[in-house]
C-alpha cells in the first residue's frame, strides 16, 4: 500500500528534513527530482509520482543520522522501511544506479538482496536521472558522469570499482529510457 513518502511532496518534505547540512549532495538529490520529472513519460503514468518519490529519496542514506552499514542505499531503504515507505519505494532507493555492484565491493551483497531488485522502466529511469546529474545538481551526459565518478574515488577504491563494472549495466538502463523518450515523443507528434 502506498504511503505519503511514495508522492513527490512526502519524499521531498522527508529529503529536505535530513539532507540540506550535506551541501552538495542536497543540490544533487534537488536535481536529480528535477530530471527524474522530466524524463517521467519514460514511465507508464501511474509510477511517475513514484519515479520522482525514488529520486528525491535515493540519497537519503547519506544522512548522517541514518547511518548503519555505511553504504547509503541500504541505509536509506532501511530508515524507510521503518518509515512504513511502500516495499516498491524502498527497492527502488536499495537498488538505485546499480547498488548491487557496489554492494558486492563491500561485503554487503546479503544485506542488500533483502530487498528484491525491480528490472524495469522504472529503476532503469531513476538510472538515468541520477546518472545524468553531477554532484552539485550540473546537467551532465552519461559519460561525463562517470568519469566525474572515477576521478572523484581512487583506483581501487569500492567506488570507483563498482563503477567501473557497472558501467555497461548502467549505459543499458540510460539507454533504455531514451528508447522510451524517444517512443513518448514519436507517439505524440503523432498524435497518438
Amino acid at each position: 500500500m502506498p504511503s505519503a513518502l511514495d508522492t513527490p511532496q512526502g519524499a521531498a518534505e522527508l529529503a529536505e528534513s535530513l539532507l540540506p547540512p550535506l551541501g552538495n549532495r542536497w543540490l544533487h538529490t534537488q536535481a536529480v527530482a528535477a530530471r527524474a520529472r522530466e524524463v517521467s513519460a519514460s514511465v507508464p503514468e501511474e509510477e511517475r509520482d513514484l519515479l520522482v518519490a525514488a529520486a528525491w529519496l535515493h540519497d537519503l542514506g547519506y544522512a548522517p543520522e541514518l547511518r548503519d552499514t555505511g553504504f547509503h542505499p541500504i541505509d536509506g531503504a532501511r530508515h524507510l522501511v521503518r518509515l512504513g515507505a511502500s516495499d516498491r519505494l524502498v527497492r527502488l532507493v536499495a537498488h538505485h544506479s546499480g547498488a548491487v555492484y557496489e554492494a558486492e565491493q563491500r561485503g554487503l551483497s546479503a544485506e542488500l538482496a533483502v530487498y528484491e531488485r525491480e528490472d524495469a522502466p522504472i529503476l532503469d529511469a531513476l538510472i538515468y536521472a541520477d546518472m545524468t546529474t553531477g554532484p552539485a545538481g550540473q546537467s551532465f551526459d552519461f559519460d561525463r558522469r562517470i568519469e566525474e565518478i572515477l576521478v572523484r574515488y581512487d583506483v581501487g577504491s569500492e567506488v570507483h570499482t563498482a563503477i567501473s563494472n557497472a558501467r555497461p549495466y548502467l549505459a543499458a538502463a540510460i539507454e533504455r529510457t531514451q528508447e522510451r523518450l524517444g517512443r513518448t515523443a514519436a507517439q505524440s507528434a503523432n498524435g497518438s
